[in-house]
């Protein structure tokens, strides 16, 4: 314990110096604290938004925009198929299940989803009040939604058109809260979800001219999109074949997209991680430069200590604990600084409205920072330690 405690006085005789050391170490296990926490956390959203659901069939144009909008709810749509054409796919002999997905209106900026019941049972996602919707204008609520709005069951309210918040409101028909989803870490928390019939009716209304004009829009509804479950996993091999070479929509591959994007992402994390390597490196030069100087600082120190009777492997104990203290205080820093900095992307970013990035999080694969840490100043501290191991107390005085 005094060697502890001594070996903590040391760090601390040179403050300068060792506020310089615990700031560079503290700064490359910030951005390794970064890099682990947003790839822990798009990981664990991608597994869980993508879980179940083997394709997305939508309009033609970009297949990542129709999964990062479909299943994500992070861009913009490319376009509407029609109703029949969502119905023929259920009747798909390689086909398990459709869900549809209708888009075209928020409430501060949240997205309002027409769907069906079958959209909150995929994800498993169970009632915290209320219940489900059973007629149109109805909705249930995410957990986030509710936290961030102070959204009650029974409250009314108005959406506007567009997904962004700021667009022409639909007030003449208010919907209605029956119920609040319990938090899933899904992206149904972030989502207000209703029965397709209502995204039917709010735009009906709206452009609809007279009774005939909208016989004609009942007769060419859409949805958005459909979220597709397959029979067998075969049918990978030539269902989206089969609906981009035959159908007007197109058929994309979350699986094939989410790693395309990942490769895209890979660049700007090599950089980041080639700068936090730099930073590590460069803070364990300086950790043993300042701990080798140190041994030359304090020769007469450890000429008393070795008088008083203190063995070679007592003299090179503290300078591997001053080294160990710097680790850990490092650690710490680095630690809080890198979930400080991934909360701030994600706030700033408004990223907890589409994906869960930005929340506190220790992943397993986090421990890695305190080990880097201490392994950093732990080597950097072996050869002063080994140098005034080796030296002798007549040395040390003559010296004097």
């Amino acid at each position: 314990m005094k060697t502890i405690a001594l070996s903590w006085r040391y760090l601390w005789s040179r403050p300068l110096g060792a506020t310089l050391n615990v700031i560079l170490l503290s700064l490359g296990l910030a951005s390794i604290t970064f890099l682990l926490l947003v790839s822990f956390q798009l990981n664990k959203a991608f597994d869980k938004d993508l879980a179940g659901i083997d394709v997305v069939v939508g309009a033609k144009g970009s297949p990542m925009q129709l999964i990062l909008c479909g299943v994500f709810h992070i861009d913009v749509p490319p376009g509407n198929i029609s109703l029949k054409a969502m119905k023929a796919l259920e009747q798909h002999p390689l086909v398990k299940s459709v869900i549809p997905i209708s888009l075209g209106d928020n409430f501060q900026g949240f997205r309002i989803v027409g769907s069906s019941h079958a959209y909150i049972s995929h994800y498993g996602a169970q009632l915290a009040q209320g219940q489900l919707w059973d007629a149109p204008m109805q909705v249930v609520i995410g957990a986030t939604v509710a936290r961030k709005l102070g959204i009650q069951v029974g409250q009314h309210f108005v959406g506007s058109h567009g997904l962004n918040a700021g667009g022409h409101l639909h007030g003449d028909n208010p919907y209605t809260v029956v119920g609040i989803l319990a938090p899933s870490d899904t992206v149904l928390d972030r989502l207000i979800v209703t029965d397709t019939a209502s995204v039917w009716k709010v735009h009906e209304d709206y452009t609809a001219v007279d009774a005939e004009d909208r016989k004609v829009m009942e007769d060419e509804r859409e949805v958005t999109m459909a979220l597709v479950q397959y029979k067998t996993p075969l049918a990978a091999m030539s269902f989206p074949r089969f609906v981009n070479t035959t159908t007007d929509m197109q058929a994309a591959a979350p699986a094939v997209e989410i790693s395309r994007l990942l490769n895209m992402l890979g660049v700007g994390t090599d950089v980041l991680r080639a700068f936090a390597g730099v930073l590590l490196l460069t803070a364990g030069l300086s950790v043993f430069i300042a701990l080798w100087n140190a041994v030359r600082e304090r020769r007469a120190d450890l000429a008393l200590l070795r008088m008083l009777g203190a063995p070679p492997a007592r003299i090179a104990a503290l300078l591997m604990g001053e080294a160990l203290w710097l680790g850990l205080l490092s650690a710490i820093l680095g630690v809080a600084g890198g979930q400080a900095l991934t909360r701030l992307i994600g706030w700033m970013l408004e990223l907890d409205n589409s994906l869960l990035i930005g929340g506190l999080a220790w992943p397993v694969e986090l421990w890695l920072v305190p080990a880097v840490a201490c392994g950093i100043s732990l080597a950097a501290a072996i050869l002063p330690a080994i140098g005034a191991y080796r030296v002798s107390v007549l040395e040390l005085l003559q010296s004097r």
